[in-house]
C-alpha cells in the first residue's frame, strides 16, 4: 500500500542551508500537494529576541512560498521550545503528524566545516518518519 504524502515538516533557523531546505520542501510540496510545517526551535537564549526572529523567519518564508509558488496558506510557522531536533522529532506526532522531515546539511553550528551538523546526525539516527537532508549548495 502506498502511503500518501500530506504534511511535510522542515527545520528552519534562517541559515543558507535551512533556506535550501525550505526550497526543496517548498517544491516537493507543489509537486504533491503537501501542506508544510516550518519548523524553529527556541533554546534557552533564543527567548530575548523571539519576536524579531519570527518576524524575520516569516517574511523569509513568505520570500520562499513566492518563490516556489507554493499557497501561503499551506504553509504554517512552528516555534517551539527546544533542541532542534527534539522539536523536529516532534513533528511526526499528532497534531502535525508530519509524513517526511527535511533539513539543511548545515544550520548555525559551530563547526561549519563538518559535512553534516550534529541535528542532521540526530535525526538520522533518531526519527520514526522518513528524513531528507538536503545538500549544501
Amino acid at each position: 500500500m502506498t502511503r500518501m504524502l500530506s504534511t511535510i515538516a522542515v527545520g528552519f533557523d534562517g541559515s543558507p542551508d535551512a533556506k535550501t531546505a525550505v526550497r526543496w520542501a517548498f517544491n516537493l510540496a507543489v509537486q504533491v500537494g503537501a501542506n508544510v510545517a516550518v519548523v524553529h526551535a527556541v533554546g534557552m537564549l533564543g527567548r530575548l529576541d523571539q519576536h524579531d526572529t519570527v518576524q524575520s523567519l516569516e517574511t523569509s518564508i513568505s520570500q520562499l512560498c513566492d518563490d516556489a509558488g507554493l499557497d501561503g496558506s499551506r504553509v504554517q510557522l512552528h516555534v517551539a521550545n527546544g533542541d532542534a531536533c527534539s522539536v523536529l522529532l516532534r513533528m511526526a506526532d499528532d497534531p502535525i503528524a508530519a509524513d517526511l522531515l527535511v533539513v539543511g546539511s548545515r544550520g548555525q553550528g559551530k563547526h561549519p566545516g563538518l559535512l553534516l551538523g550534529s541535528t542532521s546526525l540526530e535525526l538520522a539516527e533518531h526519527t520514526t518518519v522518513p528524513l531528507v537532508i538536503v545538500p549544501s549548495l
